[in-house]
């Protein structure tokens, strides 16, 4: 086979490199000044260390070349920028399945990426969510990585499934997009609050609080749109909060830690060097929330810290100081 990878950021590229050990990859990259770096060293340096790619890994800025004779798309660029690439793939006439890595929701329409997948692409084209736990540093080294993935159509979700899974890559299916795609846009917003939490020394009983009624509100969440509770126990939900509210390469748990010690947001951003999706992604969800009349408690203030200038200290003084209740999902 060969198969298109979009978006030659770390985790594109780990899943680019993972995949060409059984088939054919090209991997695009907008800038042709990354793409013609990479081509020289045949690693990516920018995003990823020093993992040379093989034979069989091509680099490409020109997205037409990269798509062409591809069995299936798979996306990786950022959420904000998804549906314009689901745009360009079509003006170029390609009709091939899409899934996608991105994880959030889209800024201003506050929609997560089957939505957009199915405004573009309509439900006739066969498209999925790939999402887990799965740190880019940790597959690219070869240690073992376990992710689901979801898709419009069960028998492409077995065939692309078959196809990236092998090796250190276990690859498990599911028909839940919406459920897999709230799992993975809502865990980085917790991953925040486990940030803030940690940088404030709060202990481990208050993280591990936060995860759990972190995943109460991914699950609430998740159902109002259309998902399966089951899903939020599985991979794609508990899996995926567990590690980036943990993980030591959790760019939005770092977020978090950055803002419990008072640097600003916007100098976390720059000094960064990728993309958080929960930073965007807490916004939008307050919002849609609002609308499904879902109640979100750590969500809202995570987006009271990041949007509104509250302290992170009373954002969680805030969260202590609700009125006590039932234990619910």
């Amino acid at each position: 086979m060969k198969i298109a990878v979009l978006g030659a950021g770390a985790w594109g590229t780990a899943l680019a490199m993972h995949i060409s050990h059984k088939h054919d990859v090209c991997l695009w990259a907008r800038k042709t000044s990354h793409v013609d770096g990479m081509r020289k060293v045949r690693s990516n340096p920018l995003y990823l260390g020093d993992f040379k790619f093989n034979d069989r890994l091509s680099v490409e800025s020109d997205l037409a070349i990269a798509l062409q004779g591809a069995d299936f798309i798979l996306s990786v660029v950022p959420t904000s920028g998804f549906r314009a690439i689901l745009q360009d793939i079509k003006k170029l006439g390609i009709n091939v399945p899409v899934i996608w890595a991105n994880k959030g929701l889209e800024p201003v329409s506050a929609k997560l990426p089957h939505e957009v997948a199915f405004e573009e692409l309509g439900d006739a084209q066969a498209w999925g969510a790939l999402s887990g736990p799965s740190f880019a540093a940790e597959l690219v080294r070869g240690l073992p990585t376990a992710v689901t993935l979801a898709a419009n159509h069960p028998e492409f979700a077995q065939m692309a499934g078959a196809a990236l899974h092998g090796g250190n890559l276990r690859v498990y299916t599911s028909t839940d997009v919406a459920g897999v795609a709230v799992g993975g846009a809502l865990k980085n917003v917790m991953a925040i609050a486990a940030g803030i939490s940690d940088g404030m020394q709060f202990g481990n009983n208050a993280r591990a609080a936060l995860i759990t009624r972190g995943l109460a509100e991914m699950t609430r969440f998740g159902i109002a749109l259309g998902g399966q509770k089951d899903t939020f126990m599985g991979l794609a939900g508990a899996g995926d909060l567990i590690l980036t509210c943990t993980g030591q390469y959790s760019r939005n748990r770092e977020v978090g830690l950055q803002l419990a010690s008072g640097q600003p947001l916007a100098e976390i951003l720059e000094t960064l060097g990728h993309v958080a999706e929960g930073v965007y992604t807490a916004r939008e969800v307050v919002k849609r929330a609002q609308d499904l009349g879902v109640d979100m408690p750590i969500t809202h203030e995570v987006d009271q810290v990041l949007s509104h200038g509250k302290s992170p200290r009373d954002a969680v003084m805030d969260l202590l100081g609700r009125d006590q209740k039932e234990e619910s999902f």
